[in-house]
C-alpha cells in the first residue's frame, strides 16, 4: 500500500472554481476539503464538491462502450462501438444528406478543457446545421447581448461584487448556484460583507431565496413581467439625465440614446407597478440607489434569461448599468482578463444567420434553439433529423416539452451518445461512448476565467491516470472524426495528429503564453498548485471592444422593435383563474444538474422536487401539505407533493430542475429512488423569447387540481426515498 498523497485541484461541478484539497491513496479517495491558499475561493466550497468522490465510485458509471439490441444492453469493445457509430452516422449522411444528423451539447462540456479543445474537430467533420445545445435553454440572451453590444459573444462583463455598495440582484440565486455568468465563491459571505461594510443588497425574485433571505430587501414579482420593471427604472433614469460623465458613456452613439429614450417615454413606474406588483416608491428608490452610489450593479439571471423577454430583459440590464455610470467601473459591471484569452482565438458569433427548418427560429453561431430540437426529429421533408449525437447533456429532462423528446428521439433510424450514464435521454441511443470522469482527466477553466470576478489561473493535473481500455472525450472525438472525414487540410490533421500524441495541454501552454499575462505559462501553473493570483478586474475599455468601430453599439432598433410584442402580450393577458398559476423553477446549492441526483450525498434528507405553493392560494384551493397535486400545462401533468411556503408569492408555484427519473430503462439507481418529477414535462416548446428564441421555462401558466387522500401515500413515498441506498 502506497503512502498517503494530497493533491490540489479546481471543482468543476459548476462555475465557482472553488480550490479543492484532496487526500488518496491507491486511487481511493479519502476526504475532499477546501484549499486554504487557493487564492480565489480561500478555502470555501459547497457539497457538490466532497460528491466528486461520488461520482468517481458510482457503480452506475459506464465504463464501456455499450450498445443497445433486442435483449438489453450489451458491453462491446471501443473499436466495435467507434467503427458501428461511424457507419451509421456515414450511412445516413450519405442517405439523407449531412443535415439529417442532430447534435445536441449538455452544460458539462463548458467544464471540460481537453473537449472544449476539441469538440471542433468533431463538429467540422459532421458538417451539419442542426446543431442545439443547453445555451438556449439558459444563457443565449447574455451572449446576444455582447456580441451586438461590445463585438463578441463571450464578452460578458460580470459584477465586481468584491468592491460593490450596492447589488440589485433580479431573478437570480446566487448563494445557491455559486453564481452563474459571475464566476464567484463563497457568494454568502461576499452578500455579507457589502452589508458589513454598510452597502446595500436588494433581490427581486418571484421566490424569497436563499439569496433573497440574506439580502437588505427583498420585493416579490410576477415571473415574466421583469421587462416592465426595467423600463421603468431606465424612463426614471432618463427623468433625471443620465451618468454622462464616464467612459463608457463616451463610447455610446448618442442618436441611439435618443432613440431608447423616446421610444420607452409610456413605460413609467405607475404603468409598471400594476403589472409587476413592484411599487412606484421601490421602482424609484432603486434608481436613486444605483445612481447615488459609486460602487453599485445590476445582477439579472436565469429568472431574467429564461422567460418570454428575456433578451429585451437583460440588454435593458445592461444598459441600465452605462446609463448609471457601472459599466467598467470599481464595483459595477468589469470585464475579467482571462490568462487563457480564448476570445482572441474564437468567433465574434453570429445570430440569425440561418433560420430553423420547421418554425423559422433563429440561429446563433450555428446553433438553433434547443425547443424546436423535436419538431427537426418529427417533421418530414427534406433536412429531418434521422440521427443524433448527444454529448454530456440529458435534453429529456432539461429542455421544454421532454416528454415529446423523449417520444421523438426513440423514433430515430440511429442515436450516440457521448456519455457516462445511462439516463433519461442516453436510453435512446444505438451506442453509448463513455469518457473517464472529471477527476481522470486534466482541468482548467477555460470559459469561467473569462467570468470570474477576481482575475487567477489555476491547472488542476488528472487525479489519477486514466484506467486502461478507457479513453478521454476528445480522444473519442478525434478517433470519430478519424473515421468519418477521411480527407482534410495538412493543418487539421498535423494538429490531430500532435494532439492525439501529447494530449491538449500544449494548446493550454500556447493560450496562456499568448496572453495578456507575462511569463504565465503551463509549467508555471504546475509548479503553483494553488493557482495564480493575477489581481481584481480592472478598468478595460475600450481596448476589449471587438465591435470594427472600437464602440459600443447599442443596436437599439433591434432590441426596441420587441416592444410592440410586448405590449400585445400585457394588453392580451387574461386575469388567472384561481385553479391557475404561474410555474418558475428553483435551484438548491446540492444540484444542478440531472446526473447529481445519483449521489446520495447530494439528495439525502427530505425530499426536495415539492410543488412549492403559497399558503393562502392552497387554502383557496383546498391543497394541504403533503398533499399530491397534479399540475398540468399545456403539454402534460404530473403528480408532485405540495409543500406550503410563503416565500414564494401569491399565485405562482415552484418546481426544482433536474428531477423526473422514473422513466423505464435507466441506470440510476440512486436517482430513481429520489425520483421526483420533471418541471420539464409541464414547460412549454411554443412558448419562448421570440427574439431570441431562448426557452421561456419561468412564467408557464399551470392548473392545479388537489388529488383525493393522497397524504398517507404521500407520507409512505416520501419514508420510501428517505431510504439509505
Amino acid at each position: 500500500m502506497t503512502k498517503i498523497k494530497t493533491s490540489y485541484r479546481t471543482c468543476n461541478l459548476c462555475e465557482a472554481m472553488c480550490g479543492l484539497e484532496i487526500k488518496h491513496q491507491d486511487k481511493k479517495i479519502i476526504i475532499i476539503k477546501g484549499d486554504e491558499k487557493d487564492p480565489f475561493s480561500q478555502g470555501h466550497i459547497c457539497p457538490k464538491a466532497i460528491a466528486l468522490q461520488d461520482l468517481y465510485e458510482d457503480p452506475d458509471r459506464l465504463l464501456s462502450p455499450m450498445e443497445r439490441k433486442e435483449d438489453g444492453w450489451h458491453e462491446i469493445s471501443w473499436k466495435s462501438a467507434l467503427d458501428k457509430t461511424a457507419k451509421a452516422i456515414s450511412s445516413i449522411r450519405k442517405k439523407h444528406g449531412n443535415n439529417a444528423l442532430g447534435i445536441y451539447l449538455g452544460n458539462p462540456n463548458v467544464h471540460n478543457l481537453g473537449g472544449s479543445l476539441n469538440i471542433k474537430h468533431l463538429l467540422g467533420a459532421l458538417k451539419t446545421h442542426n446543431r442545439f445545445s443547453a445555451t438556449s435553454v439558459d444563457q443565449l440572451p447574455h451572449h446576444i447581448v455582447a456580441h451586438h453590444l461590445f463585438g463578441h459573444q463571450l464578452r460578458i462583463p460580470v459584477p465586481d461584487i468584491n468592491r460593490c455598495d450596492y447589488m440589485l440582484i433580479i431573478g437570480a440565486n446566487p448563494v445557491a448556484s455559486n453564481g452563474s455568468i459571475m464566476t464567484v465563491a463563497n457568494v454568502r459571505q461576499k452578500i455579507k460583507d457589502i452589508k458589513k461594510r454598510e452597502g446595500k443588497v436588494v433581490v427581486v425574485d418571484p421566490r424569497r431565496s436563499e439569496t433573497a433571505e440574506l439580502a437588505s430587501e427583498h420585493h416579490f414579482i410576477k415571473p415574466g413581467s421583469d421587462i416592465l420593471m426595467l423600463l421603468a427604472m431606465l424612463n426614471e433614469v432618463f427623468t433625471r439625465q443620465p451618468q454622462s460623465n464616464n467612459h463608457a458613456y463616451g463610447l455610446l452613439d448618442k442618436g441611439d440614446i435618443a432613440l431608447i429614450q423616446n421610444a420607452i417615454q409610456k413605460y413609467d413606474a405607475a404603468y409598471a407597478e400594476n403589472i409587476t406588483g413592484i411599487s412606484q416608491a421601490t421602482i424609484k428608490q432603486m434608481v436613486t440607489d444605483l445612481m447615488e452610489t459609486p460602487r453599485a450593479v445590476i445582477y439579472g439571471r436565469m429568472g431574467v434569461s429564461v422567460q418570454e423577454f428575456g433578451l429585451l430583459s437583460q440588454y435593458l440590464i445592461m444598459v441600465l448599468n452605462i446609463l448609471t455610470g457601472h459599466l467598467d467601473t470599481e464595483g459595477g459591471l468589469m470585464f475579467p482578463k482571462a490568462a487563457a484569452d480564448i476570445i482572441s482565438k474564437t468567433g465574434p458569433g453570429y445570430f440569425a444567420k440561418r433560420k430553423s427548418r420547421v418554425r423559422k427560429l433563429p440561429d446563433f453561431n450555428g446553433e438553433f434553439p434547443a425547443a424546436t430540437m423535436a419538431d427537426e426529429i418529427t417533421t418530414k421533408g427534406e433536412g429531418q433529423i434521422k440521427a443524433m449525437l448527444t454529448v454530456a447533456g440529458n435534453p429529456v429532462l432539461s429542455t421544454p416539452n421532454g416528454g415529446q423528446l423523449d417520444s421523438a428521439l426513440s423514433s430515430l433510424e440511429f442515436m450516440v451518445s457521448i456519455d457516462y450514464y445511462l439516463n433519461e435521454t442516453t436510453r435512446h441511443a444505438n451506442i453509448i461512448l463513455p469518457p473517464v470522469s472529471p477527476i481522470e482527466r486534466d482541468h482548467y477553466d477555460l470559459s469561467f476565467h473569462g467570468l470570474a470576478v477576481h482575475n487567477t489561473a489555476n491547472f488542476s493535473p488528472a487525479l489519477f491516470k486514466k484506467p486502461k481500455g478507457q479513453k478521454h472525450d476528445w480522444q473519442i472525438y478525434l478517433e470519430l472524426v478519424k473515421r468519418v472525414k477521411k480527407s482534410a487540410p495538412i493543418a487539421d490533421k498535423l494538429m490531430r495528429y500532435v494532439t492525439k500524441l501529447i494530449g491538449p495541454n500544449f494548446m493550454l501552454d500556447a493560450l496562456l503564453k499568448s496572453g495578456p499575462y507575462e511569463n504565465l505559462s503551463l509549467k508555471t501553473l504546475k509548479a503553483n498548485p494553488h493557482g495564480v493570483d493575477l489581481g481584481p478586474l480592472e478598468s478595460a475599455l475600450p481596448g476589449v471592444l471587438n465591435n470594427k468601430d472600437s464602440k459600443i453599439n447599442l443596436n437599439p432598433s433591434f432590441y426596441l422593435n420587441d416592444l410592440v410584442r410586448m405590449d400585445r402580450v400585457f394588453e392580451s393577458q387574461a386575469d388567472m383563474q384561481p385553479q391557475q398559476a404561474l410555474l418558475i423553477g428553483r435551484r438548491h446549492v446540492r444540484s444542478n444538474n440531472s446526473w447529481m441526483h445519483n449521489s446520495q450525498r447530494l439528495v439525502k434528507g427530505k425530499s426536495r422536487c415539492t410543488l412549492l405553493i403559497h399558503p393562502e392560494h392552497a387554502q383557496a384551493l383546498s391543497i394541504k401539505s403533503g398533499q399530491m397535486v397534479e399540475v398540468s400545462s399545456r403539454v402534460n401533468k404530473v403528480q408532485i407533493e405540495a409543500q406550503l411556503s410563503d416565500e414564494v408569492m401569491n399565485g405562482v408555484v415552484s418546481i426544482p430542475h433536474g428531477f423526473g427519473h422514473n422513466r423505464k430503462g435507466i441506470k440510476l439507481k440512486i436517482a430513481q429512488q429520489n425520483a421526483g418529477v420533471s418541471v420539464n414535462d409541464l414547460t412549454d416548446d411554443l412558448f419562448l423569447d421570440e427574439l431570441s428564441g431562448n426557452a421561456a421555462v419561468n412564467g408557464v401558466i399551470v392548473s392545479l387540481v388537489p388529488q383525493a387522500d393522497s397524504g398517507t401515500d404521500s407520507k409512505a413515498h416520501e419514508a420510501k426515498k428517505s431510504e439509505p441506498a
